[in-house]
């Protein structure tokens, strides 16, 4: 099977505002909306619910033009959310209690109450689909006799919306940042995606009458942090405050089950890394090669383009991998050069499809893996008994290989808490302590996978803002970041996230970033260094790379990716 939406929802002659080229990726944000929870179509209509003003407002995608359908009942929707709509009717959520209405009467009619909150509805014909975070289910009913038919597990840990296009539910998780397809008779997942912005609370297809093609849309809401100037402050005019955000984007995908990966919307990126020569001390060095790892060719990243900055650089391949080599014939003390490199790159968010069966019989691994894979290689104190004793631990007696690293994750999620440190320690030293960064989550997750038999590697190094909206500004991220791959045997590399699903004290924790990466990860330097330095030759041990230069991060998202063609 192999799903592709593509659409669009707008006719040329609606507006002359959306270019014919620019009509997949156009960003909706609706006029004086404040939190959109639930988003519909009713034919070319997109209909959404602003749960703080209580508006049920008609949106026109290709203008913005708002109109509020509901201008005299707003009282009836404060709080609700969920909106779907069959026929002519509408259905919401509010609180633990599911209500339909129509545009002739807006006064909400009761379907039926569940002892939990709901969050989502999906009707389709006789049948009504209600979810519910606090209960752990989405509940079947039949709509003519309220009797409940049978119960599916909710496939992520947040709270869902809901909306059935065909055979397949579709639920959209507000924590996992991710849309699931599931078979709405079995709840069979079939794929998952990652959206591109955090905090979606409502979907809807549309499908173009002249086409047939299909548009998936998402909305989104939360809250944004900015600069306010207040002439009032005596402690100056500028301050920090907040305000809400709400819009509505279509989410394009591609999913071919023979590749096991779902790709979701993606952006045209540009990556600059230069280094400032800026010694702390005074510094001789001859025949100096200073190597930057280049951005890698994945399934979910192309590099398009790569430039020197500063000075010229040779590339070499190593272990698969291009990486920068520039050349110094002498590096005299105080000597001040900037140099790096320049990459435009083609990123898209990615989500791995294996279910817990696809691996329960995986071959033996590449017979060179165990000594490059299995080791410890980088101070990662997997002789030290506290260690040891904790890879027993987090896997028990489970065999299959995700289970193990889901296991080890949640394991070591249990026990840290993430923290900026002023250096990296070994994972004993992070275990006893009990705060860690990302590179010491990653060496606490490299020990206990490798001393249980799974193949895994750092990736990194950079994520862009996620701002992909700010087009053609430069975007300069706080820090460096550091994750993890693991092998699965017969398949290939796979990425985990290493601290930013430890968002919850105690789980249930998210597997977005399981098997999975959003747009804004730059991957440089599976497996190798992303800097090394060699004089005449040898490695460089009397100054670091800290020591000798400061290093200048910058990304500029300049277009969004248009969807992938049907194969």
């Amino acid at each position: 099977m192999q799903v592709n939406a593509v659409s669009s929802t707008v006719s040329p002659s609606e507006s002359a505002a959306v270019a014919m080229g620019d009509r997949w990726k156009r960003t909706i944000r609706p006029l004086a909306a404040y939190v959109l929870q639930g988003i519909c179509f009713v034919g070319d209509d997109l209909i959404a619910l602003d749960s703080v003003r209580g508006y049920l407002l008609r949106i026109n995608p290709a203008t913005d033009d708002t109109t509020v359908l509901n201008p005299m009942a707003v009282d009836e929707l404060i709080g609700a959310e969920g909106l779907t709509a069959w026929g002519e009717t509408f259905w919401v959520a509010r609180e633990q209690s599911v209500y339909f209405f129509t545009l002739d009467h807006l006064n909400l009619q009761h379907f039926y109450t569940i002892p939990y909150p709901v969050t989502g509805v999906a009707v389709w014909q006789d049948t009504v689909y209600i979810a519910s975070q606090k209960a752990g289910y989405i509940y079947i009913f039949e709509q003519s006799s309220r009797r409940l038919i049978t119960q599916l597990p909710m496939p992520g840990v947040g709270p869902a919306t809901l909306t059935i296009q065909g055979e397949n539910l579709w639920v959209c998780d507000r924590i996992e940042q991710t849309v699931f397809c599931i078979d709405r008779a079995t709840g069979e997942p079939q794929f998952s995606l990652l959206t591109p912005f955090e905090s979606p609370t409502g979907l809807a297809f549309h499908v173009d009458t002249h086409t047939q093609q299909q548009t998936l849309y998402i909305s989104y809401a939360q809250e944004e942090p900015y600069v306010r100037d207040n002439p009032n402050n005596p402690e100056g005019s500028y301050e920090l405050s907040f305000r809400d955000r709400t819009f509505i984007h279509p989410l394009h995908f591609h999913y071919d089950p023979r590749s096991h990966y779902a790709l979701s919307n993606g952006y045209l990126v540009e990556m600059t890394y230069a280094e400032e020569l800026l010694p702390l001390e005074e510094v001789a060095l001859e025949q100096l090669e200073w190597r930057i790892a280049l951005p890698t060719e994945t399934d979910r990243q192309k590099l398009r383009s790569v430039e020197p900055i500063g000075r010229p650089f040779v590339e070499e391949i190593q272990d698969g991998q291009r990486v920068a080599v520039f050349h110094f014939d002498q590096l005299k003390p105080n000597e001040r050069h900037l140099f790096g490199w320049k990459a435009v790159l083609e990123i898209r968010a990615i989500k791995y499809q294996f279910t817990f069966d696809d691996v329960d019989r995986v071959p033996a691994l590449p017979p060179e893996f165990p000594a490059l894979y299995l080791v410890d290689d980088d101070e990662l104190a997997m002789d030290t008994p506290v260690i040891q004793q904790a890879a027993k631990d987090a896997i028990g007696t489970e065999t299959n290989i995700l289970r193990k690293m889901l296991k080890i994750r949640n394991y070591v999620y249990d026990r840290l808490s993430y923290a900026l440190t002023p250096r990296i320690d070994t994972p004993d030293v992070v275990w006893a302590r009990g705060v860690g960064s990302c590179g010491e989550y990653v060496g606490l997750l490299l020990a206990l996978a490798r001393l249980n038999g799974i193949a895994c590697r750092t990736v990194g190094r950079y994520k862009c803002p996620p701002a992909p909206e700010q087009r053609c500004v430069p975007l300069e991220p706080d820090y460096n970041h550091v994750w993890i791959e693991f092998y699965i045997p017969g398949f290939g590399w796979v990425p985990m996230e290493s601290n930013p699903d430890d968002i919850v004290e105690n789980g249930p924790y998210p597997t977005r970033f399981f098997m999975g990466l959003p747009w804004y990860h730059a991957e440089i330097a599976k497996g190798i260094p992303f800097e090394t330095l060699t004089a005449k030759g040898e490695p460089v041990e009397s100054v670091s790379i800290g020591e000798l230069a400061i290093n200048h991060v910058r990304f500029m998202v300049l277009d969004e990716l248009p969807p992938i063609a049907p194969a």
